[in-house]
Parts: C-alpha cells; sequence; structure tokens
C-alpha cells in the first residue's frame, strides 16, 4: 500500500512539478498534438525561437484574440468563464473562458479531447507554470508551441509558412491574420483569408491597439 502512495505522488504531483521546472529553461520538445497529428499524416514544421526573437505585435495579437487580460489574473479569467457560460446556455455555438495559460498548460501537457480528467489536470498544471515560469515564459512556450496549420507549431513556422518572414518582423496586419485563425487553425487561412478572418482580423487588430495604448502586454513586453 505505501509502494503505491509512493508511486502516486510521483505521478500525480512529484512528475509534474518536475517536469514544469525543466520546461522553464528548456525549449518543449514535442507536445501530444503534435505526435497525433503526424500520426494522422501530418509532418512537424516548427523553429523555437526565443520571445525577444518574436514581434511585439504578435504578443499583443494573441493577447487581443485570446485573452486580453493576461497580466491581469493568475491563470483563470473568472469573468471570461462566466460569460461563456452564460453565452453557451442559449444553446448556440460552444463558446470556451480559456486563458492563454491554460491553453499553454493542455497544449505543452496534456491531449486536446475534452473531458473532466483533462480539464482537472490542466487546472493543476496552470497553476504550477504561473507559479513557475511566470507570464513571459508562458507566453513564450505558448507562442512555440500552439497549432498554426497542418504540420505548422510555433510564431517563426506560421510566419514562415504564410508570410514569408520571420517572426520578429511581422506586421500588425500580419500578426492580426495568425491570431485570428488560433481557434481553428485547420479551417482558417492566414495567408489567403475570408471574408470573416478579414473582418475578425480587423477586429483583433485594433484591439492590440488598445492593449498596446493601456499598457495591457506590460508583463510580457519590456
Amino acid at each position: 500500500m505505501t509502494g503505491l502512495v509512493i508511486a502516486g505522488l510521483i505521478v500525480f504531483w512529484i512528475g509534474p512539478v518536475l517536469t514544469v521546472a525543466v520546461y522553464r529553461f528548456v525549449p518543449v520538445p514535442l507536445t501530444y498534438l503534435m505526435v497525433q497529428r503526424v500520426f494522422e499524416g501530418q509532418g512537424v514544421e516548427r523553429k523555437w525561437v526565443p520571445l525577444e526573437d518574436m514581434s511585439p505585435n504578435l504578443v499583443r495579437a494573441v493577447m487581443a484574440g485570446e485573452d486580453a487580460r493576461f497580466c491581469e489574473h493568475f491563470g483563470f479569467d473568472f469573468n471570461a468563464i462566466r460569460r461563456a457560460m452564460v453565452y453557451n446556455e442559449s444553446g448556440r455555438r460552444i463558446r470556451g473562458g480559456s486563458t492563454i495559460s491554460q491553453q499553454t498548460a493542455k497544449n505543452v501537457f496534456l491531449w486536446p479531447k475534452r473531458d473532466w480528467v483533462r480539464k482537472g489536470l490542466e487546472t493543476y498544471f496552470t497553476v504550477l507554470i504561473e507559479i513557475g515560469w511566470g507570464k513571459r515564459r508562458i507566453m513564450e512556450v505558448y507562442l512555440n508551441s500552439i497549432e498554426w496549420g497542418p504540420g505548422v507549431y510555433g510564431a517563426e513556422a506560421a510566419a514562415q509558412k504564410n508570410f514569408g518572414v520571420s517572426a520578429k518582423d511581422l506586421t500588425a496586419a500580419q500578426a492580426a491574420r495568425l491570431a485570428a485563425i488560433v481557434p481553428k487553425p485547420l479551417s482558417w487561412k492566414a495567408a489567403k483569408p475570408g471574408p470573416y478572418i478579414k473582418r475578425r482580423s480587423g477586429s483583433i487588430r485594433r484591439n492590440a491597439a488598445a492593449v498596446r495604448g493601456q499598457g495591457l502586454a506590460a508583463c510580457v513586453l519590456d
């Protein structure tokens, strides 16, 4: 019995803490989603770059599109969660309330499928990375790990694939287009956007300007 308790502590407590500690300094090599996509017939196109080699336009754009209060919360935006719950009760398309921190925890440590076990672990890992990484590292890992098209992961690969430029050279318009397709990267296109993505990226660009003007990205950008 004692052996089972020790094994449980290692798997569910010590293991995650050690993994988070390692990834505080070491680039995340692969994610569950990348492996899954390989088995689905897609490749993995990715180049890890430090946050300082990414355009501030991209940081502000993804905050504008995904989590404008990223610097203000400790991993969970309860106002956004409540709004999502009210919206979902209307019976329309399901809307999530996940923060960038939660998305990072899910992308790096867990599997894509929605279930209560994953959600519980996502909460645990979100707290761990908020404590162990801080906001700059969370944003750096997020932008290097998220899916941005079939077989395309991270800001550098996405910038090269869609616009033929490095992530550090993305314009505000290009960054807004990349941020616009984050929710559906396999369906929506940043390089050749349809009418909806043009409208969405325009809205994100305006909101990104507000993020800049109000200093909402101060925890990430110097």
